[in-house]
Order: structure tokens, then sequence, then C-alpha cells
């Protein structure tokens, strides 16, 4: 459920999470079996969920078949799960925000209300990328410490809350 409500395939959704909660690697088979999915949309998902990097393939002594294993460490989960949204969805809109204002400023016809608009979006999706970027290379522990500080944060930078 969590995985379609975040807009990614039911089935891509359902492997990793089998994976996620698996405590050895499973193999294609297994998959299949425990889904009662098409081995095709196994295959699909497998490959899908590997190029995003959670997925790798993982040899089991004594049997000749692939089998796979999520990554189980749920904050670098979240981590690359960020970087591949950051990568296909706020990179793409930053570039086309920037062309749009470059075209804004040379077309004569755009008011400067809409130029206004565009330069807020850019501004903002500039600075929560540099947000992230920061926050993505502090360690595990340092995120829960800021986040466990809360408002504390805000008075100590005497922003009140």
């Amino acid at each position: 459920e969590m995985g379609t409500r975040w807009g990614v395939n039911r089935t891509v959704a359902q492997v990793h999470a089998l994976l996620y909660i698996s405590p050895a690697p499973l193999n294609a088979d297994d998959l299949v079996e425990a889904l009662e999915v098409a081995r095709s949309n196994v295959s699909t998902s497998l490959k899908e969920l590997q190029g995003w990097g959670i997925v790798k393939l993982v040899h089991v002594q004594g049997d000749k078949r692939d089998h796979f294993e999520s990554l189980k460490d749920v904050w670098e989960l979240f981590r690359i799960v960020m970087d591949e949204r950051k990568k296909r969805e706020f990179d793409p809109t930053l570039r086309m925000l920037h062309d749009y204002i470059v075209e804004a400023e040379k077309d004569k016809a755009t008011d400067q209300y809409t130029e206004d608009r565009l330069r807020e979006l850019y501004a903002f999706f500039e600075t929560t990328t540099a947000l992230y970027a920061q926050v993505r290379r502090w360690p595990t522990a340092a995120i829960l410490k800021f986040m466990k500080a809360g408002d504390k944060v805000f008075k100590v930078l005497g922003l009140g809350a």
C-alpha cells in the first residue's frame, strides 16, 4: 500500500517489501509464489529495484539460482530513494524552471509577476536541494539527535517555536 501511495508500481513495492522483511535472500520463484504474480512482473520489478540500488543480487551456496536481498538499513534506504527522487524529479524541475526564467527574461511579453513567481519557485527548489545535500552528508546519529532536539533548535537560533 505504501509504495503505491508514493507512486511506485504495486508489484515493485510488493517485491521490495517482501525482500525487506525476509531474513534470507529470496529467488524469483520464491517471490512469484509468495506474491502470486507473473514471473515477468517479478523480473521487471527486480530490475527496477536493482536500478534504484536498493536490491542486490546475491549467491546462495549450493543453489545455482539468483537470489536477491534488500538493503536492511532503513536510513540508507531512505537516502538512496531520496537521491533517486531528487535525480528524477527535482533536478529536471530545476533545469526546466531555469530555462523558463531565461525565456521569460528574453520575452518582453512576460509580465513581472510571472517572472517573480518563476524565480521564487526556482529559489525554493534550489534551497531545498541545497538543504538536502547538507543533511544527506550527516551520519544517521546526527540526524536523530537533530530531530530529537526539535523546537530547541529554533529557540537556540532565536526563532521561537
